[in-house]
């Protein structure tokens, strides 16, 4: 990209990533992709990452180094703060509100640290892990965008340099995850075993007795498998898995 620097350790790096060709763990994407990108542009986390925004679900969340450790219950309140704010923070919706998929954006380009961490977004979500943030979409399609988001919980913000790296193998990045996005082992084991459960007949009731788990949770994880597999029903979803209709 004009004006940028890409040294030969940097290029060595994004080659790596980009000639990536194994599958074997059934991830969205490469352990060794995220372990690369993790390394390529220094941070301490980076996620990616599919919400449904009209059902306000989380399709999956695949992340590389650290990690925060919640009860469920905190889990459940962080994901009530992170709807109840997503479309009034910037640069959480942008690509949704815009349809703008290609830009690498960062929090700095919405915000100043002052109005961030004044926002709920940040006080309510964001502060456990950080405010300085950035974000690369994949082509997909608002309401259901593909992202790639680093964290940094202090230090310096992400830099010119950081968003030109990933411009560049955005591409790169969707082909592999394009190569492995029809397989239908997306789905957890976990998952797998519950609809394994539909397909027999069971009810909500009779595989929340099963698993030892509520039938809210039995409902949440068949939202979540209808997202991942994008359909709208049982039916659907145990016919593209195990390829029977019920």
């Amino acid at each position: 990209m004009p004006g940028m620097t890409i040294t030969d350790r940097d290029m060595r790096a994004m080659l790596e990533i980009a000639n990536t060709e194994d599958r074997s763990g059934g991830s969205p994407l490469p352990g060794s992709v995220m372990a690369g990108l993790f390394e390529l542009i220094g941070c301490d986390n980076v996620t990616f990452a599919q919400c449904d925004t009209e059902r306000r679900v989380q399709i999956f969340d695949q992340e590389e180094g650290l990690i925060y450790s919640v009860t469920p219950e905190e889990e459940a309140e962080l994901d009530r703060a992170f709807w109840r704010h997503y479309w009034n923070s910037r640069g959480c919706c942008y690509p949704d509100v815009t349809g703008d998929l290609t830009t690498v954006t960062t929090m700095a380009d919405f915000y100043s640290d002052r109005e961030l961490l004044a926002s709920p977004m940040y006080n309510e979500f964001l502060k456990p892990v950080g405010y300085r943030e950035m974000m690369l979409c994949l082509p997909s399609r608002p309401g259901r965008v593909l992202r790639v988001i680093f964290w940094r919980g202090s230090g310096n913000n992400f830099t010119e340099r950081d968003r030109g790296l990933l411009t560049l193998l955005r591409p790169h990045l969707h082909r592999i995850y394009r190569a492995g996005r029809d397989r239908t082992d997306i789905l957890t084991a976990r998952q797998r075993e519950l609809l394994g459960l539909v397909a027999a007949g069971h009810t909500n009731v009779q595989i929340a007795r099963r698993l030892y788990i509520s039938e809210p949770t039995v409902r949440k994880h068949l939202e979540n498998i209808f997202a991942r597999l994008d359909v709208s029903s049982r039916t659907a979803a145990v016919s593209k898995v195990f390829g029977i209709d019920r």
